[in-house]
């Protein structure tokens, strides 16, 4: 199995997007990968941008990041309050927000919904992204669901133990509004996590998978 690593030059910085309809799916789909790159590049600078939330959800989505994104260099977290489960609907002015993103980064690479992914507002997110940031390194990652739609990724990134439990503790201590939920308990995000590690055999036997559509190869 082939790996790929992200630029490596010492004088400039990795530059990261994170993109997410609601205010957990990013922690839920890389936070792991994140997590572990700000550990191994503490030159990162993320975008964290969520575009669905409540006040309550926003304060959340808010502890979260600052929870994630302790180990980076800097850190620009942005919330927005599009409806939620309406983004089809909203699609003119979610991409007036992409738009406005764009003329403000360049990112390394874009971390976004899975293209897939059977939630409506998941796969506006992940359009838009794709017609933003088109000459980018996309990956697309995966939220399990009651939709029963997750896929077969081709990009895998293993995970130690410690950062797989350090993650799906995070996420249901933080996200209290969403307790009640059936999916919201440790062992669904470890759970996934352990198959993917078995998938691409993780030396610690867990990683979070993605989608990579479009690379180019430079010898």
């Amino acid at each position: 199995m082939l790996s790929l690593l992200l630029p490596r030059d010492a004088g400039w910085p990795l530059k990261l997007l994170f993109l997410g309809a609601h205010c957990d799916d990013i922690e839920i789909g890389c936070g792991g990968t994140l997590l572990q790159l700000l550990a191994a590049r503490p030159d990162t600078e993320v975008s964290w941008v969520v575009f669905s939330a409540t006040e309550a959800r926003e304060q959340e989505a808010r502890a979260a990041a600052a929870l994630f994104l302790g180990g980076a260099a800097r850190a620009d977290v942005q919330v927005f309050r599009f409806r939620d489960g309406y983004f089809p609907y909203e699609g003119a002015r979610i991409k007036e927000c992409f738009d406005a993103l764009r003329t403000r980064m360049d990112p390394d690479a874009v971390f976004t919904h899975y293209r897939d992914d059977r939630h409506q507002d998941h796969r506006t997110i992940s359009d838009l992204a794709w017609n933003t940031w088109r000459r980018h390194l996309v990956l697309e990652y995966e939220v399990p669901k009651y939709d029963g739609d997750l896929g077969r990724p081709n990009l895998y990134s293993p995970l130690s133990r410690q950062t797989c439990m350090q993650k799906a503790r995070a996420i249901c201590e933080v996200f209290r509004s969403e307790a009640g939920k059936p999916w919201m308990t440790e062992d669904t995000f470890t759970a996934l996590a352990r198959l993917r590690g078995i998938e691409c055999g993780a030396a610690e036997g867990f990683a979070e998978a993605f989608y990579c559509r479009k690379a180019v190869f430079s010898p």
